[in-house]
Order: C-alpha cells, then sequence, then structure tokens
C-alpha cells in the first residue's frame, strides 16, 4: 500500500492518541455555552472564537492521523523517530496542548469579576488562527506525500516539483500567527523564553537599522519599541514577517552580529567555564604539502577565490594549556604545570547561514566543550558570502585543515585523533572537507560530528523545510536569502568586486575576511582615549578578541624554534586566562617588527564593569549599524508593492502586506556536491570516516539529516543518527540559558568523545 493509499484509512477520533483533541473540542463547547448568553463584545468574541478553535479540531484530527500512519516508513530505522512529517504532528499535538491549557485558564477565571474578556478573546482567536494554519500545512504535507515515492522525503519524483510551486502552495498559510501570541508555543518551555525575548530583540533592531536616529535617541527608541512589541503580540507579528519577506541579507548579518557586541560578547566570560588558552591565530597562505599514504605528495590548494589571498583566521581554545602552546618552559603564568600534548584534536566549523558570525560568537559552548572534553578546539573563522560565496569558505576551512595536520605540536596536540565538529553552514563546510580530503588523497579526518547539518543546499521541496514558515530563528526569508548569498551571488547576492587580476578590488586591509572586520568592530580598544567609538589601530595579524585584565603580559617566547615560530607567524592575542579574567598581550605583525601592546585597565568592580557594559551598548549597536550602512549604503528595504517615496520603511514594516514568496526566490543552484553533499557519489560517500549527525525535530534542516543519514548507512558506512525534541535550529548558542539546550550540548560532547575514542570522564555526561 502506497502513502497515498492509506491517507484514506478510516479515522477514529475516540483513539487513545487523539484524547488531547477530543478534550479541546469539550473544553470549547463547554466554554462557548457559557459565553453565548454574554451580550458583551468580548462575550460574543470568545463564543464565536471557541466554536471556531472546535470546528478547526475537529477538521486537523483527522488529517494528523492519516500523517501519523505514514511517517515511520519515512524515519531513519526503528529506534530513531524523526521526519518532517512526525515533526508537523509534533506541531499540532503542542498546538492542542496550548489551546487545552488556555481553555481551563479560562474555564477557572470566567466568572471572576477581574476576567479580561479582550484579552482571552485575542488569545482564543490567536489559537484558532494558529490550529487554521496548521490545518493548511498539513493539507500540503498530503500533496507533497502524492509528489515522491514512499519512503523518500528528497525523491527524484520531487524534483519535478520546483521551489516555485511548494511556494505558491503556501500562500493560503497565514504566517502571522506564528510570531504573535503563539511564537515559540512548538518548543520546550525555557526555549520559548528565550526565542521572545530575541524575536522583540528583532523587532526593536529593525527599527534602529531603518531609521538610524543618534546615539541617545537610539537607547531611548529600544526601550519604548521593546516595551511596545512585548505589549503588543500584533504588532510584533507583522514586523516579524514582514523583516522575513523584504530585509536584505545585510539587515541579518547585522543582527546576528549583535551576539558579538562588547556586552553581549562578555557573556561567555561570565557564564561558561573558564579556559586556560583562548587565543587567535592567523594561518598564512603558503604553500603546503601533504603525504599521500603512498608516499606521494601533494599540494594544498591556497584559498584564492573571489577575494584572492589572504591568511585564514581561527581561534584555539583549550582548558589546560599543553606543550606547543607555551611560550615558556614548565609552567604556565599562574604556575600550574604544562600538560604534555593531547593525542586528539577537535577541529571546529561555525554556523551562521554562511553569511554571519564567528568563532567567538560560539564561545558560549565552544568553551564548555573543551573543559569536558579536555582536547584543543581550533575553531575555523572562514570568510563569509556575500563577499566571499562559495566556494571560499570551503578552501579555507580545507586549508586550515591541512595547516593544523603539519603544526599540530603548535596546537599541543599530536594529531593521533582528528574530529571535524560543526554545526548548521559548518557541518557542511566540514563535510566537504572530508569529500575534498577523498578526492586529494589528503589524510581523511577520524570521524565527522555534524549538528543540524544541511546536505542539500537548494530549496526541493521536504516536509520538514516547511517548519521554516514558523521558526523565529530560522524564518523562510532569511534561509533563502543566505542560501542565495552563498551559492548564487550572480543573482543578485551582493557579489565581490573583483580587479583584473582576480583579487578583490579593495584596501589589502580589507581583504580579511569580513567576519574578523565584524570581531574587530565589535572588540573596540577598551582603554582608547575619551571614550571613542574608533577602532584601535592593530596591525593584520591583531585582529583577535578584546585585551584582558588584571594579568601581566605572557612571558617572552623561548629559545625554541617552534615557539618563535609560533609567536612571530601565528599567535594574535590571548582572550582569557585560567580564571576567565582578561589579560593584555603582546602581539607581533607576521613579517614586520611592528609591535602593538594592549594596556590592562584596573578591573572595576562588578557594578562598576556592568555600568560599563551597559554603557557600551548603545555605542556598540551604532557601531554595527555604522559598518553596515560603509557597506551598503543603498535602501535596504525595497519592497515591490510600494515605490521608493510612498511610505518610510519603518512604516512598511508595520503594514499587512499581501505578497507571493515565490515572487522573489526564483533561482538555480548549482548541484555541485561540494555545496550540497547530498549529489555526491556513492564511491566518495563510502570513504567518508564515522560520522555522527545530531538533528532536531523542529529543523528546517530535519529531512536533510534523516536522508543523509540513510544514506550512508545504505552504503555500509558507520553513522549515526540523535533526534532530539524541544529545540530550536541554532539551540547550542542558547546552552548556557536552557536546561533542554544544555542537555543537547552535552549528548554532543558524548557523541565527539565516542568518535576520539576517550574514555568517559567524570563529567555528568550520560
Amino acid at each position: 500500500m502506497s502513502a497515498a493509499d492509506d491517507l484514506s484509512a478510516p479515522f477514529e477520533l475516540a483513539s487513545p492518541a487523539f484524547a488531547m483533541y477530543q478534550l479541546l473540542k469539550e473544553l470549547c463547547l463547554n466554554n462557548a455555552e457559557f459565553f453565548r448568553r454574554d451580550d458583551s463584545e468580548g462575550g460574543q468574541r470568545l463564543h464565536a472564537g471557541f466554536l471556531a478553535v472546535g470546528d478547526h479540531v475537529g477538521l486537523v484530527a483527522p488529517l494528523v492521523h492519516r500523517l501519523r500512519r505514514v511517517a515511520p516508513s519515512f524515519d531513519f530505522n526503528s529506534s530513531t523517530p524523526g521526519n518532517g512529517y512526525r515533526s508537523f504532528n509534533s506541531v499540532v499535538d503542542m498546538c492542542v496542548v496550548h489551546g487545552v491549557k488556555l481553555c481551563r485558564q479560562i474555564c477557572d477565571g470566567r466568572d471572576s469579576f477581574l476576567f479580561r474578556k479582550s484579552h482571552y478573546a485575542k488569545e482564543v482567536e490567536a489559537c484558532g488562527h494558529l490550529l487554521a494554519s496548521l490545518g493548511s500545512c498539513l493539507q500540503l504535507l498530503q500533496t507533497m506525500l502524492s509528489w515522491g515515492r514512499p519512503g523518500e522525503l528528497f525523491s527524484p519524483e520531487a524534483e519535478n516539483h520546483t521551489a516555485e510551486e511548494l511556494l505558491r502552495h503556501t500562500e493560503a498559510i497565514n504566517m502571522y500567527c506564528f510570531y504573535g501570541r503563539c511564537l515559540g508555543f512548538q518548543y520546550c518551555e525555557s526555549m520559548q523564553k528565550i526565542l521572545k525575548t530575541i524575536s522583540i530583540m528583532m523587532a526593536s533592531f529593525s527599527e534602529l537599522y531603518y531609521s538610524r536616529p543618534g546615539l541617545l535617541s537610539q537607547a531611548t527608541a529600544t526601550l519604548v519599541t521593546g516595551g511596545r512589541y512585548l505589549l503588543d503580540p500584533e504588532l510584533r507579528a507583522r514586523r516579524l514577517v514582514n523583516i522575513s519577506q523584504y530585509a536584505t541579507v545585510d539587515f541579518c548579518k547585522s543582527f546576528w552580529l549583535l551576539s558579538e557586541m562588547e556586552l553581549l560578547g562578555r557573556v561567555p566570560g561570565m557564564v561558561c567555564p573558564a579556559v586556560a588558552v583562548n587565543k587567535v591565530i592567523s594561518i598564512p597562505p603558503e604553500p603546503l604539502e601533504h603525504a599521500r599514504p603512498d608516499g606521494s605528495r601533494v599540494a594544498v590548494p591556497i584559498p584564492d577565490a573571489h577575494i584572492g589571498t589572504a591568511p585564514v583566521q581561527a581561534r584555539l581554545l583549550s582548558a589546560a594549556r599543553r606543550e606547543g602552546m607555551e611560550m615558556g618552559e614548565g609552567r604556565d603564568a599562574r604556575g600550574q604545570p604544562v600538560l604534555p600534548p593531547s593525542s586528539a584534536l577537535v577541529i571546529h566549523c561555525h554556523g551562521g547561514g554562511f553569511v554571519s558570525q564567528s568563532s567567538h560568537s560560539h564561545e558560549m559552548y565552544l568553551r564548555e566543550w573543551a573543559c569536558q572534553l579536555g582536547v584543543p578546539v581550533l575553531s575555523v573563522d572562514y570568510s563569509l558570502a556575500p563577499r566571499a560565496p562559495f566556494p571560499r569558505a570551503l578552501q579555507e576551512v580545507l586549508y586550515a585543515y591541512c595547516w593544523a595536520l603539519h603544526n599540530a605540536h603548535l596546537l599541543g596536540s599530536t594529531a593521533e585523533k582528528v574530529v571535524l565538529v560543526g554545526d548548521s553552514a559548518g557541518a557542511n563546510l566540514n563535510l566537504g572537507v572530508a569529500m575534498k580530503c577523498v578526492e586529494l588523497g589528503l589524510r581523511r579526518p577520524d570521524g565527522l560530528f555534524l549538528a543540524y547539518v544541511p546536505v542539500l543546499v537548494s530549496f526541493l521541496p521536504s516536509p520538514s523545510r516547511l517548519l521554516c514558515i514558523m521558526d523565529p530563528l530560522l524564518p523562510f526569508g532569511f534561509m533563502m536569502r543566505c542560501l542565495k548569498a552563498y551559492a548564487c551571488p550572480g543573482d543578485g547576492a551582493g557579489s565581490p568586486r573583483s580587479s583584473a587580476s582576480g583579487k578583490d578590488d579593495t584596501e589589502s586591509f580589507e581583504e580579511v575576511s569580513e567576519s574578523d572586520l565584524l570581531e574587530l568592530a565589535a572588540h573596540k580598544s577598551a582603554v582608547s582615549g575619551g571614550g571613542s567609538d574608533t577602532l584601535t589601530t592593530v596591525s593584520l595579524a591583531s585582529l583577535g578578541s578584546r585585551p584582558e585584565a588584571d594579568q601581566s603580559p605572557e612571558e617572552p617566547a623561548s629559545a625554541r624554534p617552534e615557539a618563535d615560530g609560533m609567536l612571530d607567524r601565528y599567535v594574535l592575542r590571548c582572550d582569557t586566562d585560567s580564571q576567565g579574567r582578561e589579560v593584555p598581550v603582546l602581539t607581533t605583525e607576521p613579517g614586520g617588527d611592528e609591535q602593538v601592546l594592549f594596556e590592562a585597565p584596573c578591573e572595576p568592580g562588578l557594578s562598576a564593569r556592568l555600568g560599563l557594559a551597559v554603557s557600551s551598548l548603545t555605542s556598540s549597536v551604532a557601531n554595527t549599524l555604522g559598518l553596515a550602512s560603509s557597506r551598503k549604503p543603498a535602501a535596504c528595504w525595497q519592497p515591490r508593492e510600494h515605490t521608493a517615496g510612498s511610505r518610510s520603511p519603518v512604516a512598511q514594516l508595520d503594514a499587512l502586506h499581501h505578497r507571493s514568496p515565490s515572487e522573489e526566490f526564483q533561482f538555480q543552484v548549482p548541484k555541485d556536491p561540494y555545496l550540497s553533499p547530498y549529489y555526491a557519489s556513492d564511491d566518495v560517500l563510502r570513504q567518508l570516516p564515522p560520522t555522527s549527525i545530531l538533528s532536531l525535530q523542529l529543523d528546517p534542516c530535519l529531512d536533510d539529516c534523516v536522508m543523509f543519514a540513510r544514506r550512508l548507512d545504505r552504503l555500509g558506512c558507520r553513522v549515526s543518527l540523535d533526534v532530539v525534541d524541544g529545540l530550536p535550529h541554532g539551540f547550542l548558542n542558547f546552552s548556557a540559558f536552557s536546561k533542554e539546550a544544555h542537555g543537547g550540548s552535552m549528548l554532543c560532547v558524548k557523541r565527539i568523545r565516542d568518535l576520539l575514542g576517550l574514555a568517559r570522564q567524570g563529567d555528568g555526561v550520560q
């Protein structure tokens, strides 16, 4: 029996799986009858709202039942339930649970004199709109079932249906209901609070981004607009949906950059475990050869796409100082013994949609991973699109990987075991590096850990990808603009300017990756005179973390040649000492004698430090917006429905637009296996190292992970898949603030430890 035939199976509302649906319908009827006799406007709205919710429950329940019957055939295996069809069943279940809680709350308080009818009428109406939109999604999923073969989430038949066709089907879905009063209902409770806060920040930031008032008015506007979006969920929903539909990739980059502002950038040092080593390293683009197993040698390609040759930046984190890292001998600056080199090394690539973020913005979990694993972690800061689209980032990560193998002694490791680790876009790059190693005959990594990885960088129809219409962190518009900027730079995504020589037509300082420029902008000198917002004058090699306080400069370099080379060519400056305190470090410019010494101010008390951090917040936002405007001075908000002078950008952000998403996202992504590893040949995939994949039940990339894991399993590769529930895409960045997210992070640590073959330590990992 095919999946489409199975949809005709009879539905019984009284089945145990739908007891909650029946309960919601009964509660709706009870409340509707109570308010039927209420002649007030609020009472009549509640009466009509409950009737609507009850009707939608009756329409949605059979659709969920039919999908529930066929969903198991799309799982990775019987012990790992998870795919896009199951995800939507889970979302509807959570919506029903939300409706039951709301109905019970109203039942308990409807007789009270203080009962707010207008408030609860809006809540009930929002729940009804939510169920109606989910019903439209479920009908679309049934259409998608008819497009493909049973058990195939990405099937050859599905490729005959374009992204535009899927987008036209979504026009009837009311996306506003997912970003208003019910925002984040499908996630665990701790993440709901975080996502609502981020959504309010995004809505408020959009006003600063497009209006750009003065610094003082920015601070005032942030407080006022933030409160407005907190009190008016409908206004927030309109703003967020319109941002998703119209804002450019520059807005996405600028908003995600907020995590690296001076205030937020200090959070990892406050709430995360302290690390003894946190250094930014500049890897020079020098000729590099690698020995093949047969004894022949192969030249490692030097990154040169789009912006010419430039150093590759990376961040080294370690819970303890090890031989090779230390420029002195015997003991570190705090008198602790220096450990021998680790036999293992973790090379990490951060996420950010290929267009934003850096190793610094991912320190929230990298610090803890370095401490839990007890091995050095090297996080690569690859260049970002749209200035450096595909394949620039892949070239840089491959080069950094090969450099790390040749210089492992400088990283405190013997590199007997090397595992590539990454999340989202970074995981995609790691897969490309492993395939490049197979192609070029380079040493393959000993394992791959991939968190919520996109393996098919194209908008082919798949059920989990429909989740992006309700994802607060990865909405559909953001995802498509990032994809276009990285994979299709010639389609107006902001392709880089190139000179006749093939290099970017910019100053030499701008040849550094954009992530480095943004990090430098976010980490201004803490001692610039007069509170100036100007950037500290540093050499190319001193693009790193901000200076740290309450420590003396590091010891001078020893006479060992490898230590001298590390100081002269690679080390920038230390970010934290073993207590997480800031330390000033002497940095040396590559190929020259110029040195820049960052002086450390006296460490103030906690209240004073918080006051300084708050005072720097608005200046950091202003600096961020200044960079955004200098990179792209043209207007970023140009909706098709309005002329340039008809309405202000802020007014358009709050308007209710009827716009088809298919109007803009009409572009073709090349079927390059290094862009979309799903297209790689079986011969290449069979040679991949042991692979551990972690995905999320509510992640738009879930189907990518499931289908890729199934393909590797069919080819006889060693592969495992974990599907975690209740967390959003990018949850690792919130592991310090959510118990569930922290549990997911610890599962990642366990899987990485298994790939490294390390013995489990008493760190609480199950």
